[in-house]
């Protein structure tokens, strides 16, 4: 995708989800904690700054499985998904960063048919 493209799929999507959570436009962090959510499977309830932390590296981790960055390992004795980096990131620029999430934030929704 494009980069115009890739942002206006991302707005589109902020929009829904803003919508459907009753919220602010959520930002690539507020994002990566749904999904974790998601992930995580338990539903939605209070988590600690620390567990918050690490559903957003649960979201990451899930995100880049599908370019073949991770693999889930398993999960733990409290049912907490872990993953193994099987080949390093490449360096991107920050811009390069940002549009790569934003895309694979739009693949993760699409594949839940959620846009």
């Amino acid at each position: 995708m494009k980069a115009e493209e890739v942002n206006q799929k991302w707005n589109e999507l902020r929009e829904v989800i803003a919508t459907n959570f009753e919220m602010e436009l959520p930002d690539i962090k507020v994002m990566l904690f749904l999904i974790g959510v998601q992930e995580l499977g338990k539903g939605p309830r209070q988590f600690s700054k620390r567990e918050k932390e690490e559903l957003m590296h649960i979201a990451t981790c899930r995100l880049f499985s599908s370019l073949g960055f991770y693999e889930l390992k398993g999960l733990d004795e409290e049912g907490w998904p872990h993953w193994q980096l099987v080949k390093p990131i490449p360096n991107y620029t920050l811009l390069e960063q940002e549009m790569l999430i934003k895309s694979l934030i739009i693949d993760y929704f699409q594949e839940l048919n959620y846009i």
